[in-house]
């Protein structure tokens, strides 16, 4: 079918005869395609203009990068040891015989366990394999299903059993964060299962120090927590969570990353950079309700583990029971989990003191993980602690 000038209309002669246009009049035929208007415009633009049109449309593209990334990734190679209902167990590295394995309890708190194996020269693994671990594991949490929705603390600490037994029976447990109370709760259940332990950035003592988690923990009721898994069917959604990460600092998640990411868009260093970030950070999990609830409830707000009075798997468990040696990490600048919630666990343990090492080094929360001074600078000689009492 013969295409129509854009200064043609059909039917718009009193016989109802196509009209005819100017003898002068030059047809523009891209111009009827809406497709070719920013193209067409552009064609009368300057130099300038069309540099910052071009810079415009990489910087949307970059934003779109941010928001909208690809799920995160491991940085080194592994395999599934186990696949269970709450978690894959992955490998690195091989068994060894003699040899008592690493376990690193990832955070099952919202964000994936790949900030255990970030990236090259960013990975808590890697900087453990080369220090001489052989063979270290990974608890990748999964998130939770409506079919989920019922499962606590509990459920997450016979996980962890089964793959200490899978593992041999005896494991060094390295506890990230949340995998830190839930790893110290696992000692302190089955001390004869656990040969050393390292908690890093983990909220132990929940009461110490000013931070904002344990202030929102005490000022919120337990009431609004609950509107909040209502409103994921019995989850507490990962982009609820999310959003309550970024309020903390809005000005920097709302505002300062996109004006940085302009100012960047030349270094594709600090794109590939953002873009990895993102990729861990804006894919958060979804929690079960009822594990949720517990951890805000009987921890956040009422701090049981700390004062022996939480129950695990029918029993009531003590920080007093753990008699093995205890490696505490803390980030000086960390607002997540504050030094005091970490170091006033020493206090509390069964250890004896000449066993129990403190550890305060720069930085904040997630840097204690990924950060590459941190993992230069503490992990290497962390590795060869736990060794040493392997």
């Amino acid at each position: 079918m013969p295409r129509l000038a854009a200064n043609t209309r059909p039917n718009d002669s009193p016989t109802g005869a196509p009209s005819r246009a100017p003898a002068d009049a030059q047809p523009s035929q891209e111009h009827s395609v809406p497709l070719f208007w920013p193209l067409a415009a552009a064609a009368n633009l300057g130099n300038e203009a069309l540099a910052a049109m071009q810079r415009n449309l990489d910087y949307a593209l970059a934003v779109g990068a941010v928001q909208f990334p690809a799920p995160p990734e491991w940085a080194t190679p592994n395999t599934v040891r186990l696949d269970l209902a709450t978690m894959r167990l992955r490998e690195f590295g091989q068994a060894q015989r003699g040899t008592i394995p690493i376990v690193i309890d990832a955070p099952f708190a919202g964000h994936s366990a790949t900030i255990a194996d970030y990236d090259k020269g960013q990975s808590l693994v890697q900087t453990m394999l080369a220090a001489g671990a052989g063979h270290v594991l990974v608890t990748d949490w999964k998130s939770a299903t409506q079919q989920m929705r019922y499962f606590d603390i509990d459920t997450y600490l016979a996980a962890l059993n089964v793959i200490v037994d899978d593992l041999g029976g005896v494991v060094h447990l390295v506890g990230l964060c949340q995998g830190g109370w839930l790893s110290a709760m696992y000692a302190a259940r089955f001390p004869g299962k656990v040969k050393s332990l390292v908690l890093a950035g983990s909220p132990i003592d929940t009461d110490g120090g000013d931070g904002p988690i344990k202030r929102l923990a005490h000022r919120l009721p337990l009431g609004t927590y609950q509107d909040m898994v209502d409103l994921g069917n019995g989850l507490m959604l990962g982009n609820t969570m999310l959003t309550g990460w970024k309020n903390m600092h809005p000005v920097e998640q709302y505002a300062n990353k996109y004006v940085q990411l302009y100012q960047h868009l030349e270094d594709r260093n600090y794109l590939a950079r953002t873009e990895k970030f993102e990729s861990w950070y804006e894919h958060a999990l979804d929690l079960p309700g009822a594990y949720y609830l517990q951890a805000i409830g009987q921890l956040f707000k009422q701090n049981r583990f700390a004062k022996g009075e939480f129950v695990g798997l029918g029993r009531r468990l003590s920080l007093a029971d753990i008699t093995i040696p205890v490696y505490l990490l803390a980030g000086a600048e960390d607002d997540i989990t504050t030094p005091e919630q970490v170091f006033n666990a020493a206090g509390l343990l069964g250890t004896p003191p000449e066993q129990v090492v403190q550890n305060l080094v720069p930085g904040g929360h997630i840097g204690l993980f990924m950060g590459s001074k941190t993992l230069r600078d503490a992990w290497p000689g962390i590795t060869a602690w736990i060794l040493h009492h392997g």
